[in-house]
């Protein structure tokens, strides 16, 4: 359950903001999604930092193992991570 609390953490890669860093713990959502982005390597473990997002919010440019890569905010969205 997601809770309300005023204190606001980045809980998926879409609500990071440009320039922050993070670890990804999980890759959710449905199994094509999800397959794309671990064989890219967005895997559990992986550092990522968003680089830069789009005038309005989508796609993102995150840097994953030494590549840039465009995504998707909605499969930016399948992407648990915790702040670095």
């Amino acid at each position: 359950m997601k809770g309300t609390s005023s204190h606001k953490a980045a809980n998926t890669l879409r609500d990071l903001p440009v320039g922050s860093h993070a670890k990804v713990t999980s890759v959710n959502g449905n199994g094509r999604i999800s397959k794309r982005l671990m064989e890219m390597g967005v895997v559990p473990g992986a550092d990522v930092r968003v680089v830069k997002a789009a005038p309005f919010g989508d796609p993102i440019e995150v840097v994953v193992r030494g590549y840039n890569l465009a995504m998707r905010c909605t499969e930016a969205e399948s992407v648990e991570v915790v702040p670095v």
